[in-house]
């Protein structure tokens, strides 16, 4: 049997595109996820995972559909080499029931793995450009300094419980600890 899975990143997307690709390559049964291909976990791809048999062959329509992470792509072939299932990539033309297919999986794989380290080393750069000009990143704080000193006074002479701060400062229990643990008198 021939087995699709898609994956779109964001509820923004859809999935119309690979579904219709998948069907057109004569899959019997699509497995759709809405996550992040980062994310090791994914709820269909366990579902999968688990109606995958020897003798099927697992379809996408892209490559980076399945993982990022060439290690993830590598196991996850290895798993369905294991147990003899094959696998297609629509996009890429791979078919690993070839031995030529089996060394364009790995080729795609190190190129996808080699384009995400680019992007987060540009990131990376950005960031580090961006603090040399004094910019600093990340969420602006919840309290301005001399709330935050009156929040941890109130805090230290408990006066008035954990709940009561949370709701006079409008913020919740995991920042109003984080500025007590920074122990700002």
């Amino acid at each position: 049997m021939k087995i699709g899975y898609g994956r779109i990143s964001t509820t923004d997307q859809n999935h119309d595109l690979q579904t219709d690709a998948l069907k057109a390559a004569g899959c019997e049964k699509i497995f759709l996820d809405t996550i992040s291909g980062s994310k090791a976990k994914r709820p269909e791809l366990g579902k999968l995972r688990e109606q995958l048999r020897a003798g099927d062959t697992l379809a996408v329509w892209r490559l980076d559909r399945l993982g990022r992470s060439l290690r993830d792509l590598i196991d996850f072939m290895q798993w369905l080499n294991e147990n003899k299932i094959g696998f297609i990539s629509l996009q890429e033309s791979i078919d690993t029931t070839t031995p030529a297919g089996k060394l364009t999986f790995h080729l795609f794989g190190a190129m996808a793995e080699f384009e995400r380290n680019l992007i987060q080393e540009r990131t990376h750069a950005g960031l580090a450009a961006a603090r040399a000009r004094g910019r600093k990143g990340g969420r602006a704080k919840a309290l301005k300094p001399k709330q935050e000193k009156t929040l941890v006074k109130l805090y230290n002479a408990k006066e008035h419980t954990i709940k009561e701060l949370c709701e006079m400062f409008s913020i919740s229990k995991r920042t109003l600890y984080t500025y007590v643990q920074a122990g700002t008198p």
